[in-house]
């Protein structure tokens, strides 16, 4: 069997969470893992000022309408990729896919930092910013994927659930 390596796949705008998704969905479900390793969204950290001069750091995708996926390429994981709802092909010269290079691969999928989260489900935590901004709850999920935390916040006299960024809350 070949070398597993990355390959760029265009996707509709805003269509690559779910591509991702499903794909990784697709691969669990007829046991490709040894076929197709990793999908991943290139990110990059952004610092945006909001009003009132305030900085937030949020994550913006690196190239939209793109995802990368590490896999060996047979005709079966060209097929589960190619036909997975969203994506419109890879990218490369009429059907058949080109991979990345060792440099765009070192540029682009190497400087991906997961970010881990620093707490626990039951973890009391602190809201840093945004909306919430101060409100203490109580944390009850966390998706490291989307690096986001559900936390229970108290609103009206009772438990309201809040999705919220890993970089705006705090462990109390």
């Amino acid at each position: 069997m070949s070398e597993a390596k990355w390959y760029a796949v265009h996707t509709y705008s805003g269509y690559e969470n779910k591509v991702k998704l499903d794909i990784e969905k697709t691969v669990k479900n007829r046991h490709m893992e040894d076929q197709i390793l990793k999908v991943l969204i290139p990110l990059q950290n952004v610092v945006e000022i909001k009003e009132g001069g305030k900085k937030k750091q949020v994550q913006k995708k690196m190239f939209p309408a793109y995802v990368l996926i590490n896999m060996v390429y047979t005709n079966e994981t060209w097929y589960v990729v190619r036909n997975t709802r969203g994506v419109t092909g890879f990218v490369g010269p009429g059907s058949k896919p080109v991979p990345l290079t060792d440099e765009e691969v070192e540029k682009f999928v190497m400087n991906q930092e997961e970010e881990v989260a620093s707490f626990a489900v039951g973890d009391n935590v602190i809201v840093t910013s945004g909306v919430w901004e101060n409100n203490v709850g109580v944390v009850v999920a966390i998706n490291e994927s989307q690096q986001r935390v559900t936390i229970n916040v108290n609103m009206f006299g009772r438990d309201t659930p809040v999705d919220i960024d890993f970089w705006d809350v705090k462990k109390v």
